[in-house]
């Protein structure tokens, strides 16, 4: 088993500690990119897939990088109800 496998593994168990840094891996490896909404969004950011026209808001953790647990159930929810696990 790979990195990026392993990734999305650890992902798929839905632990506390997931980090910010690894949800960013984790949506590149399925060809997403980082866009923000220029300077007046704040912490508000869009991971932006241009070849399956797909798209997913959410928020940069702030003090605390682990992401919460009502937010990694919506992103499970999304990469699953579009086909990308």
């Amino acid at each position: 088993m790979g990195t990026k496998d392993k990734l999305v593994e650890r992902f798929k168990r839905q632990p506390k500690d997931f980090s910010f840094d690894e949800l960013t891996r984790l949506f590149g490896i399925l060809g997403f990119e980082i866009s923000q909404k220029g300077k007046t969004s704040g912490s508000r950011i869009e991971f932006v897939n241009n070849e399956k026209e797909l798209s997913f808001g959410a928020h940069k953790p702030h003090l605390d990088s682990a992401i919460k647990s009502y937010v990694m159930k919506q992103i499970l929810e999304f990469f699953t109800s579009n086909n990308l696990f």
